[in-house]
């Protein structure tokens, strides 16, 4: 399999305005379903088409709307180093409420609005899914009124969550909870970004009583992707597919 950097090709960085970029399934198969994709990159670049415009056309494969959220990195200057950068906190907390307030203009179910992250997009996804109730700032409109909490979370290889190796306990910014939305991930046991991350998510979650399923692979190292050429765990789409059919988020949008 090629290595993660020779597998994305276009990546972003120097992002000081955080964008959304809408993509919609033919609307034949069209389920009201959408995801809000936050692309890795280690907080230092974003992963723009491996885990970004690729996951989009995967996810409007199955029906569902797939928006490509562009969060500021890298980290600024300001902002603690041994702190998670909070801008992208902020920009994933805006952007899940900002598609849920126009969900109607966009043809989207309000209640099934999912984030999808990749590594750090993976960890910025658990971050926002359980801070629903602390947004991290203050109201500037209407928008910010509406919910920020995703109604169902996937974390592929996240990173960043275990607050240190061989340690169950996660960082202090990821505060499960019995609110937190029900979440798929994905991890290779050979990742150098220890699979325990998703191990220790998993054990919180469970502990809270929420929903939850892991596909822990032999093999297939960091950054796969949705690639073909990843083995096993490029068979993941598949799997996640059907969990979110399980989940009912999948049925096809009253008409």
């Amino acid at each position: 399999p090629s290595k993660p950097a020779e597998r994305c090709q276009k990546k972003l960085t120097n992002v000081s305005k955080p964008t959304l970029t809408i993509r919609k399934p033919d609307p034949a198969k069209d389920t009201g379903a959408a995801v809000v994709i936050a692309p890795g990159g280690g907080y230092a670049i974003l992963a723009e088409d491996l885990e970004g415009e690729e996951v989009a056309a995967w996810l409007n494969s199955i029906g569902v709307t797939g928006i490509i959220l562009k969060y500021r990195v890298p980290r600024r200057a300001d902002q603690p180093k041994n702190q998670p950068p909070i801008g992208a906190l902020q920009d994933a907390q805006r952007a899940v409420s900002l598609v849920r307030a126009r969900a109607g203009d966009w043809g989207i179910d309000p209640r099934r609005i999912g984030l999808l992250g990749f590594s750090a997009g993976g960890h910025l996804t658990a971050w926002t899914s359980t801070n629903a109730d602390k947004r991290a700032y203050e109201a500037i409109d209407e928008i910010d009124k509406v919910s920020c909490r995703p109604d169902f979370s996937i974390l592929i290889y996240p990173a960043y969550l275990q607050k240190k190796v061989g340690s169950s306990e996660l960082n202090p910014e990821i505060r499960v909870s019995a609110d937190s939305p029900p979440a798929f991930l994905v991890h290779a046991g050979d990742d150098p970004i220890n699979a325990e991350n998703s191990v220790a998510y998993l054990q919180a979650m469970k502990s809270a009583g929420v929903p939850v399923e892991l596909h822990l692979y032999a093999k297939g190292g960091h950054g796969f992707g949705l690639r073909a050429d990843a083995g096993p765990c490029g068979t993941w789409p598949a799997r996640c597919e059907e969990w979110l059919r399980a989940q009912g988020r999948l049925k096809p949008a009253a008409r």
